[in-house]
C-alpha cells in the first residue's frame, strides 16, 4: 500500500518510518534539506531512534518535494504540518492542513486523509463539510520530541476519529508498525479525538505547573523541594511521575494545546484551564525575580532546548526567564551548542563552555549536568531529579 505522509517534522517523520515498515511510503515537504536528509537516510530532527531506523534498508521510503508524484495512487494522505497557535485570531492556523488537504484530494480523490496535525475541537467536522465527498478523519499523536519513534513503536493508546472501514484499517496499520502487542484502540468521533488530545496535552500542563508552584511555595520558605514531592508522590492517586520542577511548561504542543483548548471554552464556564495558561507565566516570573535576587551582572543561560534529547528551542520556558532577566537591564549570555548564528534575540551566543562559564556571574540551567559540575556555585535550577 502506498501512504504519503506531508510533513517530515517529528510527527511526520516518525510516523514515515513506522508505516514504511510494512508499506511504501512517500514523504512530503517543502524543505529541501529535509527532503535530502530522508533520501540520505539521516534524520533531520534530533531522535535517536529515528536515526537508527533510517538506517534499516528494509524500510520502503523516499521523501520528495514533488506533490503530483506524492499524491498519486496514495491509499491514504497523513496531514503531519504545523499547526501554531495564532494569538490574534485565539485559535490554531489550520492553514497548511487545508492547503495539504485540498490539494491531495484534487490530485487524488480516492485518498482517505488523515489529520494527524493538532487541530481545534471541531475543525475536521468542518472540514469534512467542504469536501462532502472525502473521506477525511483526525487520529492525535501523544509524542514526546527527542522520543517521537519510540513512542509511536510503543504507543499509550491508539485513538482513532473515525468508526469506519478506513478508520479501522489504519489502526490495524499502525499497530503493524508497532512493538508493544495489546495495545488499547479507541474509535471515536472526530470531535471527541481532537478534544482527547487537547484535554491530555492540558492535564501534562497541570501537572507541570502543579509541581512548578510546589518548588515556587517550597524556595520561598525555604523548604526541601524534593522531600514535599516524595510524600506527595507516595499517594498511589498521584505516583512519583511527571514531577520534576523546571522553569515551566515549553516546547512545541504544550503553550499553544493549553491555549487553544482554552479558546474552545470561550461560552463555556471554567477556571482551571485559564488558571494553568497563566500558572505558566506566573513560574517564569517567579524564576526571573529570583535570579535577579543573586544581583548578577552577567547571567548565561545554558542551553535553549525545551529540554534534554531535543534541538527543539520552540517556547522553550528558559526563553520567558532570558527575556525577563533582560528586560530588567541585566546582561544575559548564552551557550548553545546548536545555534550557528553570533546573537540570539541581541545576546552574545558563546561557543566555548569554559568561556561561557567565566563570563556568567549566574548560569540558569533548566537541567542539571555534569558539564557544570565545576561551577555548582554558580548554577541556577529548580531541577531535582536530572530528569525531564
Amino acid at each position: 500500500m502506498k501512504i504519503t505522509v506531508v510533513g517530515a517534522g517529528y510527527v511526520g517523520l516518525s510516523n514515515a518510518v513506522l508505516l514504511a515498515q510494512h508499506n511504501d511510503v512517500w514523504v512530503l515537504d517543502v524543505d529541501a534539506a529535509r527532503i535530502e536528509a530522508v533520501n540520505e537516510r539521516r534524520s533531520p530532527i534530533v531522535d535517536p531512534e529515528l536515526e537508527e531506523h533510517l538506517r534499516r534498508p528494509e524500510l520502503s521510503l523516499q521523501a520528495t518535494r514533488d506533490a503530483r508524484a506524492a499524491y498519486a495512487d496514495a491509499s491514504y494522505v497523513v496531514v503531519a504540518t504545523p499547526t501554531n497557535y495564532d494569538p490574534e485570531t485565539d485559535r490554531f492556523d489550520t492553514s497548511t492542513v487545508e492547503r495539504v488537504t485540498k490539494a491531495a484530494l484534487a490530485a487524488n480523490p480516492a485518498a482517505t486523509v488523515v489529520i494527524k496535525s493538532t487541530v481545534p475541537v471541531g475543525y475536521t467536522n468542518t472540514l469534512r463539510e467542504r469536501h462532502p465527498a472525502a473521506s477525511i478523519l483526525f487520529s492525535p499523536e501523544f509524542l514526546r520530541e527527542g522520543r517521537a519513534l519510540h513512542d509511536n513503536l510503543h504507543p499509550s493508546r491508539i485513538v482513532v476519529g473515525s468508526d469506519t472501514e478506513p478508520g479501522r484499517l489504519f489502526a490495524k496499520l499502525l499497530l503493524q508498525g508497532a512493538v508493544e502487542e495489546d495495545v488499547p484502540v479507541l474509535f471515536t468521533g472526530s470531535t471527541e479525538a481532537e478534544a482527547i488530545k487537547l484535554f491530555a496535552n492540558t492535564y501534562l500542563a497541570l501537572r507541570v505547573a502543579y509541581f512548578n508552584e510546589l518548588d515556587t511555595y517550597a524556595a520561598t520558605h525555604g523548604l526541601a523541594t524534593r522531600q514535599i514531592i516524595e510524600g506527595v508522590g507516595l499517594d498511589p492517586r498521584i505516583g512519583g511521575h511527571y514531577n520534576n520542577p523546571s522553569f515551566g511548561y515549553g516546547g512545541y504542543c504544550l503553550p499553544k494545546d493549553t491555549r487553544q483548548l482554552q479558546a474552545n471554552y470561550r461560552d463555556v464556564p471554567q477556571n482551571l484551564i485559564s488558571a494553568i495558561v497563566d500558572a505558566n507565566t506566573t513560574r517564569k516570573d517567579f524564576i526571573a525575580d529570583d535570579v535577579l535576587r543573586r544581583n548578577p551582572k552577567v547571567v548565561g543561560i545554558h542551553r535553549l532546548t525545551m529540554k534534554a534529547g531535543s534541538d527543539n528551542f520552540r517556547e522553550s520556558a528558559v526563553q520567558g526567564v532570558m527575556k525577563r532577566i533582560k528586560a530588567k537591564g541585566v546582561k544575559v549570555v548564552v551557550f548553545e551548542p546548536e545555534l550557528d548564528q553570533k546573537r540570539f534575540f541581541g545576546s552574545k551566543v558563546i561557543k566555548d563552555l569554559d568561556t561561557f562559564k567565566a563570563k556568567a556571574d549566574v548560569i540558569i540551567a533548566n537541567r542539571r549536568t555534569d558539564a557544570l559540575d565545576d561551577v555548582a556555585d554558580k548554577v541556577y535550577t529548580r531541577d531535582v531529579y536530572g530528569r525531564d
